[in-house]
C-alpha cells in the first residue's frame, strides 16, 4: 500500500510560478515511480510529469516541457513538481500517482497503482 498526499496547490496568475509537493509513504515506496497528472475543466486525465529514483531520469509532456520540472527526494519522501510560465491552460486538479517500477513508456493513467486525492491550480489571466 503506498499513499500519496498532495498540497501546495491554489490561485496564481499567468506567468507566475507554483510548486506542488506529493507526499509518497507505505511500504517499498522507493520502488515505485512517482507522476503527476492533471483533469482540467471537461477534460480527460492526462499525463504531466514522471519521476523515478533522487537521480534517475524524468519524462514531461510537451505540453509542460522546459516550464515544469519533476523532483524526487528520497530521503524526505516527496516529489515536487516546479511550475513556472503558468498559463490558463495549466488550470486542473493535479494528481500524484504511483507505479510499481521505473518504466518511463508506462505513463497512462491505467498503468499507475496509487493516486493521491489530488490539488486544484487555478491559473487567472
Amino acid at each position: 500500500q503506498v499513499n500519496l498526499v498532495e498540497s501546495g496547490g491554489g490561485l496564481v496568475q499567468a506567468g507566475d510560478s507554483m510548486t506542488l509537493s506529493c507526499s509518497a509513504t507505505g511500504q517499498n515506496v522507493g520502488a515505485y515511480g512517482i507522476n503527476w497528472f492533471r483533469q482540467g475543466p471537461s477534460k480527460e486525465r492526462e499525463f504531466v510529469a514522471a519521476a523515478t529514483w533522487s537521480t534517475g531520469p524524468t519524462k514531461y509532456a510537451d505540453s509542460v516541457r522546459g516550464r515544469f520540472t519533476v523532483s524526487r527526494d528520497s530521503a524526505k519522501g516527496t516529489v515536487s513538481l516546479q511550475m513556472s510560465g503558468l498559463k490558463i491552460e495549466d488550470t486542473a486538479v493535479y494528481y500524484c500517482a504511483a507505479k510499481w517500477g521505473f518504466d518511463l513508456s508506462q505513463v497512462m493513467p491505467r498503468h499507475m497503482n496509487y493516486w493521491g486525492e489530488g490539488t486544484r491550480v487555478t491559473v487567472s489571466a
